[in-house]
Formats: structure tokens, sequence, C-alpha cells
């Protein structure tokens, strides 16, 4: 038995297990950001492989049995190697799940007019996971991506506050609706991008639908839990939560407070 782990190549992971500990109180939590590599969205396939499942092999090793990938890129780039030709080599009875499914399952719903825009890091537009994982779910619905290379760097830098950064900001969701008029709903597809919420709704018109993944990714781990009582009775129960990180911990407890409520003590790792 042993805590959730979640892993995120820097903070934005933070608004997943955030949505989780209100969600799911109970439930014992530790978090992995790889800070000390990040970004990962400008990274090959196979580096995002490589370092994902050094992550993940991470939590496993503290006691994991279920690890939650709270990054779109690693969910798009090392997810399904890792569930197919990993874990059967590692541990056949754990399991590590992604957030690019449990939003595209329900995200159709959202959208009157049937197009959708995804604003998310190169990694995950390149890999097209989002027009892939909705067309299955939701196959009337046209998707159309547009990749913003420097939102995680302006987040994680507090840039995205000035001037400049609300411009580069601006411009992205300029292109992204200059692709289709009739886009009524987005996707935040990176786990970083609620940070800009309320800008990007500012800049959109009205009625325009703007979705942050952490309610969604919650609702589909409780619902996972209640499918599968096996992996729930290997989950511990005391309500605590720790922190993992690659970089400098003082920086990491620092910033990590834009993301979660509460002090943070982490702990430094080597991957």
């Amino acid at each position: 038995m042993g805590p959730i782990g979640v892993f995120d190549s820097g903070y934005g992971g933070l608004t997943i297990l955030s949505d989780f500990r209100k969600r799911l109180p109970e439930y014992d939590y530790l978090y992995l950001g790889d800070n000390g590599r990040a970004p990962y969205g400008t990274r090959s396939f196979d580096v995002v492989y490589e370092f994902t499942l050094q992550a993940v092999n991470e939590l496993f090793d503290r006691g994991c049995e279920l690890v939650i990938l709270a990054c779109n890129t690693a969910s798009a780039k090392a997810l399904r190697t890792i569930q197919h030709n990993d874990l059967p080599n590692i541990d056949s009875k754990k399991r590590v799940l992604g957030v690019i499914r449990p939003s595209a399952e329900i995200i159709g719903q959202f959208s009157k007019t049937n197009n959708i825009g995804v604003l998310a890091t190169p990694g995950t537009v390149s890999s097209d996971s989002y027009p892939v994982e909705i067309k299955k779910f939701s196959p009337q619905c046209n998707v159309f991506q547009h990749a913003c290379p420097l939102w995680v760097t302006l987040i994680e830098s507090n840039e995205h506050l000035s001037h400049a950064g609300k411009e580069f900001i601006r411009k992205d969701v300029e292109a992204l609706m200059a692709m289709k008029k009739d886009i009524d709903t987005i996707v935040l597809g990176c786990t970083h991008y609620p940070v800009l919420k309320g800008y990007i709704e500012s800049l959109l018109p009205e009625g325009v639908n703007v979705v942050s993944q952490g309610s969604i990714v919650t609702d589909s781990l409780a619902d996972y839990l209640l499918r599968h009582p096996w992996i729930d009775s290997k989950c511990t129960k005391n309500g605590t939560v720790s922190f993992l990180t690659s970089e400098s911990t003082a920086e990491f407890n620092s910033n990590a407070s834009k993301y979660i409520e509460g002090t943070v003590n982490s702990t430094h790792i080597s991957l």
C-alpha cells in the first residue's frame, strides 16, 4: 500500500493535485516535479518518454501503486508506451493514468458548434493526441490546435503578468481563434494553463467556454477508484501530501504556492 503518485515536468500538475485533495482528501499523495529538466513541451518523444519513465519508477520505488501523469506532454508522448511496454515488466498490477483521455471523453458535451480549440505545448500538439482521442468520443467535432511554446516558461518565471508576456498569450489565443470563427470551447491542454484562464477568457468573445482539466481529471480518478476497488484498496488514506523535486527545494517551495494552497516542504531527488 502507498500514496497516489502525481507526476509533472514542473509545477502545472499541482493544479491537478489541488483538485484531487479537494475532492478526495482522504487519500495520501506523493507529488514529483521534474523541475530541474522542465519544460518537457519542446523535447522529443524519446526524451519525454525516458524522463517520464524515470519519474514513474521513482514513484513506484517509493510505494505508489497508482501514478497519475498530471502532464499533457508526458501523457501524449509517454503514457501509452509505459502502459503497454513497461508496466508488464515492472509490475502488471501497478497502474499509470494520464490526463488527456478523461478530458477528451467529455469535452464534446461542452460545444454547441462542434468546433473545439486546444491550446497546448508543441509536444502535445505534435502528438495529435487530442484530435485522435476527441474523435473517438465525439466524432461530430472538429478540433483545432495551436501550440504555445512560451507559456510554461512565462508562467514559471511570473512573466505571464508582464505586458510582454500578456502580448505573447494574446497572439496565441488570437491565432487559435483565427483557425475557425465558430470555436466555442477551448481546452487548456497543459496543466500550467489554468493560471492564465481568467486572462484568456477576457480575450475571447462572450459564450466561449474555457475548460480546465482539474475537475474533469478528478472526477475521472474518483470514478476509476470506484470501478477498481482492488486498486483503491492499495491506496493509503491518511490525508497526507508530500512533495519531491529535481530542482532546488527552496525554489520549489516558494513557487508551488502559486498553484496549491498551504505550506509546501519538498525533498530534493536526482533522476
